[in-house]
């Protein structure tokens, strides 16, 4: 399959420009919630955007359990879109699961992405007891958000929307994310979910070598802020900041504090 159509790849900014940006975004959401942020980039950066399959305008038949079983598979992708575009001197800005997906792919394939920026994003959701990790969620916790997305995952995607988006006084935010997780076909998004919560990849980050911004924001559902401590403490060459918003989506809810973030990186 086409790889620009698998993964709906859209290319802009200036084509000509020596550095790339790749937009990657997280789950029960697709490209178009970055449209803010890549404004302040396009004169100067080659801009990369697309759909992580099984989401947004990505190719539905793309779509296989096996593949997507664990985020590798999404990684594998992100490796098929680097090379197909032929991408140098990129960086890579992945949010959520995303920005791990990104976390991978430097670990695997070495010498592609010169610097990552972790916008919301987590190694492990599942605490782990044994080592003093908090990861925000407890084996009930995660139980009993998976028997809500089996049960009716439309009214489940209603309520998680507004747990995860913060935000009370926009509540269009909240709706436009549950309209966007509304149109994910369910069992799909439940296999993806369960990819993401039950995932470990705390080994993974002391192999990072290039540069990396973590980015962190208050209230946040799925990432609480001894993640993003924890990320800094074990990913070498690597800072955090704190955005001025609360909830999951900080480019969405304050895509100017994001737009600062990534531009003193850059």
């Amino acid at each position: 399959m086409d790889i620009i159509q698998r993964n709906h790849i859209h290319v802009v900014g200036d084509l000509g420009a020596p550095q790339t940006l790749v937009f990657a975004h997280g789950f029960g959401i697709d490209q178009t919630t970055f449209h803010q942020v890549i404004a302040p980039f396009r004169q100067d950066y080659k801009i990369v955007l697309f759909d992580n399959v099984g989401g947004g305008k990505a190719e539905l038949k793309a779509y296989s359990p096996r593949r997507y079983e664990t985020i590798h598979g999404y990684a594998t992708d992100v490796a098929d879109i680097l090379q197909a575009l032929e991408l140098k001197n990129v960086t890579f800005i992945g949010h959520s699961v995303s920005g791990m997906i990104g976390l991978l792919h430097s670990v695997y394939y070495p010498g592609i992405i010169d610097k990552l920026v972790l916008l919301g994003s987590s190694p492990r959701y599942l605490n782990d007891p044994a080592s003093n990790y908090i990861g925000g969620f407890d084996d009930a916790a995660l139980t009993s958000l998976f028997e809500a997305m089996e049960a009716n995952y439309h009214a489940w995607a209603a309520g998680f929307s507004k747990l995860a988006m913060r935000n009370e006084d926009r509540p269009e935010l909240a709706a436009q994310f549950a309209a966007s997780l509304q149109e994910l076909r369910p069992d799909i998004a439940i296999q993806v979910a369960k990819a993401i919560f039950y995932m470990d990849y705390r080994d993974e980050l002391p192999k990072v070598t290039i540069p990396t911004l973590v980015v962190q924001t208050t209230n946040d559902i799925a990432v609480p802020g001894v993640v993003s401590e924890y990320l800094e403490a074990h990913i070498p060459n690597s800072r955090r900041t704190k955005v001025n918003t609360e909830g999951h989506f900080p480019h969405i809810s304050a895509p100017g504090e994001v737009i600062a973030a990534i531009q003193s990186f850059l």
